[in-house]
């Protein structure tokens, strides 16, 4: 501060004392065009944008309006997800545990209704032609999970009410564990369930 004080009262006069002897300055700037700081009770003021907005924004009227408009529900945006193979698949991707998920409540409602119709266990009905059923319905169901997630549709974006997405991934979890568990149940029991 100093130092900007000592060159401003350089280029504002155009005399200069150095070492006790006067000389003309050469870098002299008529003081019209330099601001002087010599005024020792100038007041700084500083301002903030913030405080001018919040000011406008606080003067500004607010005419009540008659009838006060109805709040539109808001649509959700569609989210856009990745459309990339190994995005997709990927092992924190939308598609592994959906698709699995889905297999197994299809598969849980398929073994028990079998089991139920015809006396069958798991591995009977498996070794009894169920696995080219299996492979069948797997393909197909894959391949109808994987192609609107290929378009760039999110799961989110569809679920509404009480089949949201997470549902489905709740329910798809616990028919994995109940399709495990029957048929380590009926191993451990060597016969069916019921």
């Amino acid at each position: 501060m100093a130092a900007s004080c000592v060159m401003q009262s350089i280029l504002v006069s155009p005399v200069a004392r150095v070492n006790g002897r006067t000389r003309v300055n050469q870098l002299a700037v008529p003081a019209s065009y330099v601001p002087s700081l010599r005024r020792r009770n100038a007041s700084l003021r500083v301002r903030s944008m913030a405080e001018e907005e919040q000011k406008k924004q606080t003067t500004t009227p607010v005419t009540p309006s008659r009838a006060a408009p109805q709040p539109q529900p808001k649509s959700t945006p569609s989210t856009k997800v990745s459309t990339k193979f190994s995005d997709v698949l990927a092992f924190s991707g939308p598609a592994p545990e959906r698709i699995n998920g889905r297999l197994a409540m299809i598969g849980f409602v398929a073994a028990i209704a079998v089991e139920l119709a015809k006396g069958q266990d798991v591995f009977a009905q498996i070794s009894d032609g169920g696995l080219a059923w299996f492979l069948g319905i797997s393909v197909v169901l894959s391949l109808a999970s994987l192609i609107p997630l290929f378009k760039g549709v999110s799961v989110e974006s569809r679920s509404e009410g009480l089949m949201t997405s997470d549902a489905e991934l709740w329910n798809g979890r616990f028919a994995m564990l109940g399709l495990i568990a029957l048929a380590l149940t009926e191993y451990v029991k060597g016969g069916t369930l019921v």
